[in-house]
């Protein structure tokens, strides 16, 4: 069955992608990092079955790392800008234009902090919902965020505009917003996102072979 990937990305400009992994990483190896994540992440999303990606874009992909290479993948998905005045608005309104380019599909949205998905976490992720024994999906992420929300009706991606984001707390929130508005919520596999050098190397240490793990494997030997 048919389904729309929303992925939320940030343009990975050197000094303004993942900053905390600065120091050990330079700026410029902490956004090779972002931009590498990024592209596995679109590999995964791209062979993903049933999957019509989407990606909500922001920053500017000419300052970014491998800007050029990032922007060859993305002519494979629709680019939406994002829009909003804080992350939980901006990510409601890229679930309502995303709802707007492919009417009537539930969306499962992730970011490109959680390079270690695979096509087959991707579409067994929205499987209860396409099979409507869910109305929602939620992926925790260990530092208590999540990683991935699927909805079978895209427009109650409104509740995450009450969400308080990038809180200890934000997974818990968003599972209880979403509740709060009647959904039937499954929960998805814990993964650990990216957002330290040790959770860096923690994600790259199960990706053998990635440009991700190349990325973090970097920062070492050049330390």
């Amino acid at each position: 069955m048919t389904f729309c990937l929303l992925i939320v990305a940030k343009a990975p400009v050197p000094g303004f992608a993942k900053t905390r992994l600065c120091p050990p990483a330079t700026a410029e190896q902490a956004a090779e990092i972002a931009a590498c994540a990024l592209l596995d992440t679109l590999s995964a999303a791209f062979a993903a079955d049933g999957a019509l990606p989407v990606v909500a874009m922001t920053g500017e992909l000419g300052a970014a790392a491998r800007g050029t290479e990032i922007g060859r993948a993305l002519r494979n998905a629709t680019v939406i800008a994002q829009r909003g005045w804080d992350f939980g608005t901006r990510l409601a309104n890229a679930h309502a234009d995303t709802a707007a380019v492919h009417t009537g599909l539930p969306v499962l949205q992730i970011g490109m902090d959680t390079p270690q998905v695979s096509p087959g976490l991707l579409t067994s992720a929205i499987a209860p919902v396409l099979a409507g024994n869910s109305s929602a999906v939620l992926g925790g992420a260990e530092d208590g965020g999540w990683w991935g929300l699927g909805l079978a009706d895209p427009r109650q991606a409104q509740v995450l505009a009450g969400v308080p984001m990038s809180q200890p707390d934000t997974g818990y929130r968003t599972l209880a917003a979403l509740r709060g508005a009647g959904l039937r919520v499954s929960e998805l596999p814990v993964l650990s996102d990216v957002d330290t050098m040790p959770d860096a190397r923690k994600v790259a240490a199960g990706r053998p072979g990635s440009r991700f793990a190349a990325a973090v494997d970097a920062v070492g030997a050049a330390a």
